[in-house]
């Protein structure tokens, strides 16, 4: 039986899950903003309770790469990290829109025709959105990039067949493109680990690791701190 820690932190969402043989046995969530420091360890201790295993009893540790927040995938990765390392356990890591993609491929089939384009987008800041375009078969249409969002936005794709727009950063897109018939939006579709399982473990069967040492999250834009907003600095 094979049993992985789950971890997902890309976004808003602080989501963490036990899975295993492709099932989630726990899971511990919240769309808390700034909440993942004080809530990550906490909802790990939990499930480790819950399903009364101890961490030498995990196979894998499994957390959502990005992209996504600096802050919230730096913390997720350390924390897999610091069990990875503790407990010699290997590290897989899950592409942030892949994984939710596919959650909305296997959730939301009833509503989906077999043509329809799955766009998932994680909000980053202004018009801007991290996002990416996969077909029925989860086959990558469009790679992820950062894209600013406007009127003419996937129009070429549009014009040929429906996209279903997806995740915190959907409702910029919403505005743009809220006249094209082929435009259509699910609601409240955030980040969770089970939208990971069958990746995770998929990679875990094909032994498809990453080397945790060297590991950096996906961030795809470079961090960029803000200046101090304090009476009497410039």
């Amino acid at each position: 039986m094979t049993t992985i820690l789950l971890i997902e932190t890309a976004t808003a969402a602080c989501s963490v899950g036990i899975a295993r043989n492709g099932k989630i046995l726990a899971l511990r969530e919240t769309l808390d903003q700034r909440s993942h420091a004080e809530f990550i360890t906490v909802f790990i201790d939990e499930l480790m309770q819950e399903t009364r295993l101890t961490y030498a009893e995990l196979d894998a540790v499994a957390l959502s790469k990005g992209p996504g927040s600096y802050t919230g995938l730096r913390i997720g990765v350390s924390t897999a990290k610091g069990i990875c390392y503790a407990m010699d356990k290997p590290l897989i890591a899950i592409e942030t829109l892949y994984a939710m993609a596919a959650g909305v491929h296997r959730n939301f089939q009833h509503e989906l025709d077999e043509n329809d384009l799955l766009c998932p987008m994680i909000d980053a800041r202004r018009m801007e959105v991290y996002t990416a375009v996969f077909d029925a078969q989860m086959q990558t249409v469009l790679p992820t990039e950062a894209v600013v969002i406007d009127d003419n936005s996937f129009g070429d794709l549009l014009e040929k067949q429906r996209m279903v727009f997806f995740g915190d950063g959907s409702g910029k897109c919403r505005e743009a493109l809220a006249t094209n018939r082929n435009a259509l939006f699910l609601a409240d579709v955030n980040p969770s680990v089970s939208f990971m399982v069958e990746a995770a473990f998929d990679a875990y069967a094909r032994e498809s690791f990453e080397d945790t040492a060297y590991f950096e999250p996906f961030y795809l834009k470079d961090f960029v701190a803000g200046i101090p907003r304090v009476k009497g600095l410039r």
